[in-house]
């Protein structure tokens, strides 16, 4: 579905990197179908050059008529700049898919000024790896068939599930932001472990290892989460004794704060794009 199209990147952070990574290393399109611009800086581009191969856009306009598909992946208060600087190029034939987060396809199509075919995604990091966790909708001029290409796109790299729009300020709470959750908790298991007096390279493989298998477990058990956790609990037991001091800090619940935190955050910039951004 990909053959012969053209990709552009509007953005060149560390989502759109991870994007044509994942896509890359999946072979779904080789070097010359990905072309990136972004704001300012040379320098970045250059480092993505030379890194995948890719090509950089001589201009904005040069991007856009190289472009099937358009990923806008600056960042969210960048947004109208953004757009004014790509909508005199884009025609009818153009599929603008967003991962910016808390932006609506609605403001998106309202900055365009045309009947733009717009998908909101959000994927997250772990699409440089072919896992990203991708969540799609589509707005109101996309096509059936322009959301069944944005799906094949983000397919290649991770999973994907369709919502409806108004859920996606807590799909980004959830999963856009989800690696990072992990990453905070290994990283406590890692100070830990080096505290107990454990080498660091044998105490993140273990540690990854671990996180690993209780993810395949998760995607392989019909069970809730809290089945599975009081399985390895036993009275008296070392887990229990950990168990003991998360709930006596109420851990589960200040996490469960923090992703709201997220959402709420989510909404924020949504609203942000609606009104003028400081």
């Amino acid at each position: 579905m990909l053959e012969n199209k053209t990709i552009a990147f509007i953005g060149a952070g560390s989502m759109a990197e991870s994007i044509l990574g994942g896509l890359l290393s999946e072979k779904l399109v080789n070097p010359q179908q990905i072309v990136v611009t972004n704001k300012t800086n040379d320098q970045r581009l250059n480092e993505l050059n030379e890194r995948y191969s890719i090509s950089i856009a001589e201009s904005k306009e040069d991007a856009m008529k190289k472009a099937d598909l358009v990923i806008l992946a600056m960042k969210p208060k960048h947004i109208e700049d953004g757009i004014s600087s790509i909508k005199e190029y884009t025609t009818d034939n153009h599929l603008i898919i967003s991962v910016l987060a808390g932006v609506s396809t609605s403001y998106i199509e309202e900055q365009f000024g045309m009947k733009t075919a717009v998908v909101r995604a959000m994927p997250n990091t772990s699409s440089k790896v072919s896992a990203s966790a991708t969540a799609l909708c589509r707005g109101y001029y996309a096509s059936v068939h322009q959301l069944d290409t944005a799906s094949a796109l983000f397919a290649a790299i991770g999973t994907v599930s369709i919502f409806d729009e108004a859920k996606m300020d807590a799909v980004t709470g959830i999963s856009g932001s989800g690696p990072a959750y992990f990453y905070y908790f290994v990283e406590a298991m890692e100070i830990a472990a080096k505290e107990a007096g454990l080498p660091e390279t044998e105490a993140k493989e273990l540690i990854v290892q671990t996180l690993a298998g209780a993810a395949k477990r998760l995607q392989n058990s019909d069970q809730p989460p809290s089945a599975l956790y009081n399985e390895v609990m036993s009275p008296g037991g070392t887990t229990e004794a950990a168990f003991k001091t998360l709930e006596r800090h109420s851990v589960q619940e200040h996490f469960k704060n923090s992703i709201k935190e997220a959402i709420k955050r989510s909404k924020e910039l949504g609203s942000a794009t609606r009104s003028p951004i400081s």
